[in-house]
């Protein structure tokens, strides 16, 4: 019996120690895939700052066209840069043999990343990028520290470094306010991300709607009937509870004489 414990503490070691190194706590991002406006902007800045380096070839280009309400003709001329038909898959041009040789690995195909990471890990990934001077590409990632990838949206957000500044102390979960006078109690902490004012074209409250609008589209790319297989579970459920209603009516009409 002590072998056998032994054995399984063993086991869960590697486990636990993953549990302990476990990333910042990530921001919570509340999507919409019925948005449809959402998801066509997400659809236009992943053509437009995603695919020069990742493909979704999972997905195709009409599919996307046709759940998203764009025109095919619009889709083409506004997010097909590779002369693909509207029937291609999301394919990209950079081969994987040329992308080893300038980032290191090739970078991954996106169409399931949502599935994999998760929408509040990509969302807090993509609005995490810092200015890192010892790093190959100039930036790092709170999320994801040392990750091999420029900061394609640094043009939008503007430029981020790692600095000092006031922020409310938060116990259990709860902000803390001072009893006497209710205002909130704040610390000096060093480890947080500021925009240096005036390097990017959006407002913070602009770029994190755009960042959540690209979330949302990686979101429903990695399961495009998703909203389908909710529809479908409501109807079999309401025919379930219906049906049950008359099976119950004749199971009591079967054994009303059993006693």
């Amino acid at each position: 019996m002590k072998k056998l414990f032994a054995v399984l503490i063993l086991a869960a070691m590697p486990v636990l120690s993953f549990a302990n190194t476990a990333g910042p706590e990530l921001e919570k991002v509340d999507i919409d895939l019925s948005d449809k406006a959402a998801l066509q902007d997400g659809a236009r800045t992943f053509a437009n700052y995603c695919m020069g380096c990742h493909s979704a070839k999972f997905q195709r280009y009409e599919r996307v066209a046709d759940d998203l309400g764009i025109p095919h003709d619009l889709m083409l001329s506004k997010l097909v840069f590779t002369g693909a038909k509207i029937g291609d898959h999301m394919n990209i041009g950079m081969q994987p043999a040329d992308a080893k040789t300038w980032f290191g690995a090739a970078p991954p195909d996106l169409t399931l990343v949502a599935r994999v990471r998760g929408t509040d890990w990509l969302y807090g990934y993509l609005k995490s990028f810092y200015e890192d001077p010892a790093r190959p590409w100039g930036v790092n990632n709170k999320v994801f520290p040392n990750v091999g990838m420029p900061n394609v949206l640094v043009g939008l957000q503007g430029r981020q470094v790692v600095g000092c500044k006031q922020v409310q102390i938060v116990e259990g979960g709860k902000k803390q306010y001072d009893p006497l006078t209710g205002t909130p109690l704040t610390h000096e902490a060093c480890d947080q991300l500021t925009v240096k004012e005036g390097t990017g074209t959006l407002n913070e409250a602009q770029f994190d709607e755009k960042v959540k609008n690209l979330v949302t589209f990686l979101a429903y790319s990695a399961n495009p009937v998703k909203l389908q297989h909710q529809r479908i579970g409501t109807y079999v459920l309401l025919y379930l509870a219906f049906f049950f209603v008359f099976a119950y009516l004749l199971k009591r009409e079967y054994w009303k004489d059993v006693h």
